[in-house]
């Protein structure tokens, strides 16, 4: 989908770089264009960029931002063509990328400017040191999975003023960072106090955007969530993700609706089959669902309860579209442990677990 570029920008300190670049396409004499090529790059380099690295810029009488480094690649593999076929070639697509958006149909994304999108992972190997502590977000509640996850995904999987619905809620971190980028979010929570808590960070957590976020004290695995969500005039939701309890590596209550007290792997798998159903019917069609999960070890085997969960997602309408590794250094079991750790892995002739997965599926109706 392309849309007529319209930023609005309270600056008047930009360039008239679009014009320019422009009327190049005019001109045939390939020195002359170099000529004003280098120009401009001369100006882009000593005129000053925001913060985040970008340059105002002035299209079609309003303004927008531009990262200045990509700018000035682009810039730079025009001064570095030989033919003026190529140029040109180069050129249009600069005017594209300055005065067009290409966004698809699941995220804000602009296409024509993917090289700007550099923080943005696509690759299946996440390497991610610790959790962003930025804002409201805390460590304090064992088990919470760390922003940077639903941080990627909705940039990815959402856009702005869309539903996110996160069946197992904890301390929130799904909601802080959808309220953050400006999505709307559903959290539901076992636990009362839990929820009052999350519920807290959540309204702590600055309002840029003017998002939504709705919290519900339930059991995911039998709440209606059509009708839950109808009550609160929502339709259906474009994102849902899951981070579930690990089966028992740690026991979040005494509540035997809970599946960290799960009496086998059977039970845990059927307790989390059950929420899968749950959450089908206000998925939109075609739309993403993400489950962050790891395995477990006990009695000595590797039990690949991340692997199990896929499967049981699989049984249902989804298909699988990524496998994501996600690899972490420091957890709050593990801190200060590390030599504890490396000691009983030698001893007891298995692997550190240094990894998570995050499963990516897409409703389907086969």
């Amino acid at each position: 989908m392309r849309i007529p570029l319209f930023y609005k920008v309270v600056d008047a300190n930009y360039l008239d770089i679009l014009n320019k670049v422009q009327n190049l396409l005019k001109e045939d004499h390939l020195p002359q264009i170099k000529k004003s090529i280098n120009k401009i790059s001369e100006n882009v380099q000593i005129h000053p960029a925001t913060s985040i690295g970008q340059i105002h810029i002035r299209v079609n009488g309003s303004a927008t931002q531009l990262n200045k480094d990509v700018l000035l690649k682009d810039l730079n593999q025009i001064l570095e063509t030989k033919t003026l076929e190529r140029t040109k070639y180069y050129l249009q697509r600069l005017v594209k990328n300055i005065s067009e958006i290409k966004t698809g149909k699941i995220n804000d994304l602009n296409l024509n400017r993917w090289k700007e999108y550099g923080d943005i992972f696509t690759d299946s190997l996440w390497y991610l040191d610790k959790r962003d502590s930025s804002g409201v977000h805390n460590a304090g509640y064992w088990g919470n999975f760390i922003p940077q996850i639903p941080h990627q995904l909705l940039q990815r999987y959402t856009k702005k003023g869309e539903w996110v619905l996160d069946p197992f809620l904890g301390s929130g971190t799904t909601l802080i960072e959808s309220k953050r980028l400006g999505r709307n979010g559903v959290g539901v929570e076992l636990q009362k106090k839990v929820a009052q808590s999350a519920s807290k960070a959540v309204e702590q957590e600055e309002d840029l955007f003017s998002a939504k976020s709705e919290i519900i004290v339930a059991d995911s695995s039998t709440l209606d969530f059509k009708a839950e969500i109808k009550k609160r005039e929502i339709k259906s939701v474009q994102f849902l993700i899951m981070h579930p309890p690990y089966w028992d590596i740690i026991k979040f209550s005494e509540d035997k609706r809970d599946l960290s007290n799960a009496a086998s792997i059977e039970d845990f798998l059927q307790m989390f089959g059950k929420v899968v159903d749950a959450t089908y019917p206000v998925l939109d069609k075609g739309r993403y669902f993400a489950v962050v999960i790891g395995d477990k070890y006990s009695a000595g085997n590797w039990i690949p309860l991340g692997f199990y969960t896929m499967q049981e997602v699989l049984k249902r309408k989804y298909s699988l579209k990524s496998i994501i590794v996600k690899n972490f250094e420091e957890t709050k079991g593990k801190r200060n442990q590390k030599e504890l750790w490396r000691y009983r892995a030698l001893v007891g002739g298995f692997y550190i677990f240094k990894h998570e997965y995050i499963f990516l599926f897409k409703k389907t109706t086969k």
